[in-house]
């Protein structure tokens, strides 16, 4: 059953085709989604003229309309971000911001375009703050809409200030491999449900 599609937005700071160790997880999160019937893409965000704004369209050649798109046409949104000095880095606060003007869009029964739509996210670094990073992300994601299953966050934290990064691991450790399916099996499943039965209409 391949009903559902998924879409995984990479917040690195390098652009593509620059290795990326929060896409190389990203991809193996969509990966994991394949064997539950979800199909998708992989986008990294620096690649596009992403504006900084908080509107659907900031004018003036901006790329996040066409990322948007993408976003609407998706029953999953993964945000794949590395932890910058403990925290999301600024690509990922850039999305944030720009899906804050979701909170003013509604269909004809008064809910948000981004009900229904379920989010995950992965974390990469050679720092602390992994739980702290998806904290802050899921906060942002319900606020414009978005809904979190349980254990919705997978990720690899290196050695506090070591040189080696997820991307050059030769074996990728099976505390995150197992996370990651278990994220991608519960994403799965809570956008199955909510594309059978949406939120009830606004009150």
């Amino acid at each position: 059953m391949t009903d559902l599609t998924a879409l995984v937005l990479t917040c690195s700071l390098k652009k593509s085709p620059a290795p990326s160790s929060s896409e190389t997880l990203g991809r193996e999160v969509l990966t994991a989604l394949g064997e539950h019937g979800v199909t998708g893409e992989v986008v990294r965000v620096v690649d596009h003229d992403v504006r900084f704004g908080v509107s659907l369209d900031e004018g003036d050649g901006d790329g996040w309309p066409a990322l948007r798109a993408k976003v609407m046409a998706a029953d999953i949104l993964v945000l794949a971000t590395p932890i910058w000095l403990g925290q999301p880095s600024s690509v990922a606060k850039v999305v944030l911001e720009r899906l804050d003007a979701e909170i003013s869009e509604s269909d004809d029964q008064g809910r948000m375009l981004t009900f229904g739509k379920v989010a995950g996210v992965a974390v990469v670094g050679n720092e602390d703050g992994a739980h702290h990073t998806s904290a802050e992300v899921f906060q942002a994601l319900v606020d414009v809409g978005f809904t979190v299953p349980a254990a919705a966050t997978t990720y690899w934290v290196g050695e506090a200030m070591g040189g080696v990064d997820y991307q050059d691991l030769e074996e990728k450790p099976e505390s995150t491999q197992g996370t990651t399916a278990d994220v991608a099996r519960h994403l799965a499943h809570l956008a199955r449900l909510l594309k059978d039965s949406p939120y009830p209409a606004a009150g």
